[in-house]
């Protein structure tokens, strides 16, 4: 493995993350804390507890979520349409960098920035409300494998996208309602069956039951269920980067 090259990408992505510290960090924060004062304050108090849990804390895996895979998504394709745009994707494709190389530095380095916003959005949320965590290696493991399936989701957008506009289509107009539909807020056991049913095929309940579940142990599907799907979009998501790669379907463009 050609591990300067790895590392060299990978600092040079986090660099640019420092750059960019308040677009990146403080602007997700403040929007959750935003979220808090609006759900858990204004409607939490006047909400009973769901799950033996209170309202402003049952909340806050369903906000960490929210940010963490819109934040993958936009990490990860702003990473590699960058070069595309800027014409620097020959220097990389000429480079003695293997494809795994590339993802593995690319999509390392949007995962490494998910997974601090998730942690400083959870450090944020103890100031709101207490929060536990009842199975923290679970919580982690969650916590990383979302992030990494979705920065490789943001990876294949972003060699997808022809221009700036489609960068957002996918994280404001497709992941962002389909979170909030899945249970960011409440639990999809409060919804009539009918709804209910609707609501398992939306592929974000699983991700978000699953990561509520390492909190406070309650969930809305089974555990076993919500890891087995967020490892089939990693196994997913990695295979459409590895078909990329060998057809070289649009990395000249």
């Amino acid at each position: 493995m050609n591990r300067h090259a790895v590392a060299a990408i990978y600092r040079f992505e986090m660099a640019r993350f420092r750059r960019t510290v308040w677009q990146s960090l403080a602007t997700p924060v403040i929007t959750t804390s935003l979220y808090f004062v609006v759900f858990g304050a204004a409607i939490g108090a006047r909400m009973g507890d769901l799950d033996g849990v209170p309202y402003g804390a049952f909340i806050v895996p369903g906000l960490i979520m929210l940010a963490l895979l819109t934040e993958s998504l936009s990490n990860a394709s702003f990473g590699i349409y960058l070069p595309k745009f800027t014409g620097t994707i020959f220097e990389l494709l000429s480079a003695p960098v293997s494809a795994f190389e590339l993802v593995l530095a690319y999509v390392g380095a949007a995962a490494t920035k998910s997974i601090v916003l998730g942690l400083v959005i959870l450090a944020t949320a103890n100031l709101f409300v207490p929060v536990s965590i009842a199975h923290p290696l679970w919580m982690v493991l969650f916590l990383v494998l979302t992030a990494t399936t979705f920065c490789l989701f943001g990876f294949i957008l972003g060699i997808w996208a022809d221009g700036f506009d489609q960068l957002q289509f996918v994280p404001m107009l497709i992941i962002t309602p389909l979170t909030f539909l899945g249970g960011a807020f409440y639990s999809i056991d409060m919804l009539p069956g009918a709804w209910r049913t609707f609501s398992l095929f939306n592929p974000i309940v699983y991700l978000i039951s699953g990561f509520r579940w390492s909190f406070y142990g309650t969930e809305d599907v089974p555990v076993g269920v919500s890891l087995a799907v967020t490892a089939a979009f990693f196994l997913l998501f990695l295979g459409i980067v590895a078909w990329i790669f060998k057809t070289g379907y649009r990395l000249k463009n």
